[in-house]
């Protein structure tokens, strides 16, 4: 029978390189194989922090994914721990991840989190719009059609959304939100715990407007209202 190890998820900043965790620097020091998103993004955290090497590294990502996990999994059968970390915030969010977990399972070995910052939380506590009940979604789709389409199914929804978007489709996507959902009350927030950081709230009309020209650099998070009247503006408003 195989000797069960351990697979770390490990969570990274999603900006800010001071907020990475002890926990996180101490499993990254210490386990012997590595898997990252982007082995040239990572090694600044272990450039930053002065951690030790891992023995093997190597890219685990939507291009290679299923190969990457094989390789993961074939570490974790041969007796040795292994550390897994995306570009930035959790693995698994908008990022692989959940093929990773399955695989390792069910090879009977462990899965351990190791938390940190995640961008689509921090965007919706920042909002101000409720958080007791929130959908992220990802990203939209790119073509306009199928992202009001997209966006539809979620008029009647009460919860809060959460969505991530490219800076080339911003623009695009609020007033896309705007003409489906109404004019309700979002945030946009570029950049989070970066030097640049921007948060922009307001009513979705006006968002659209505002991002409608204007050039955006880096990560970006949407937050919108859900379907709760106190949250609506009314279409006869001014």
């Amino acid at each position: 029978m195989t000797e069960q190890r351990t697979l770390y998820l490990v969570g990274t900043p999603i900006g800010n390189l001071k907020d990475i965790t002890y926990r996180a620097v101490e499993i990254l020091g210490q386990t012997p194989v590595l898997a990252c998103e982007d082995t040239r993004v990572t090694r600044k955290i272990f450039d930053r922090y002065e951690i030790p090497k891992p023995r093997v590294i190597f890219s685990c990502n939507e291009h290679n994914e299923r190969h990457a996990v094989t390789t993961i999994v074939r570490h974790l059968d041969g007796g040795e721990d292994v550390a897994y970390c995306s570009d930035a915030g959790m693995p698994g969010i908008s990022d692989p991840g959940y093929l990773l977990v399955q695989a390792a399972r069910n090879a009977g070995h462990k899965v351990d989190v190791i938390p940190g910052p995640s961008s689509s939380i921090s965007a919706l506590v920042v909002s101000g719009l409720p958080s007791h009940s929130f959908t992220f979604l990802g990203f939209s789709p790119r073509k306009g059609g199928q992202r009001k389409k997209f966006i539809g199914r979620l008029g009647e929804q009460e919860d809060t959304l959460v969505f991530f978007e490219s800076p080339y489709r911003i623009g695009a996507f609020l007033k896309d939100a705007f003409e489906v959902l109404g004019d309700r009350q979002a945030a946009v927030v570029v950049e989070q715990t970066k030097k640049f950081e921007e948060v922009s709230t307001g009513w979705l009309s006006e968002l659209a407007e505002k991002f409608e020209t204007k050039k955006v650099k880096g990560e970006i998070t949407v937050v919108i209202a859900g379907n709760v009247e106190k949250f609506i503006r009314p279409a006869s408003a001014d």
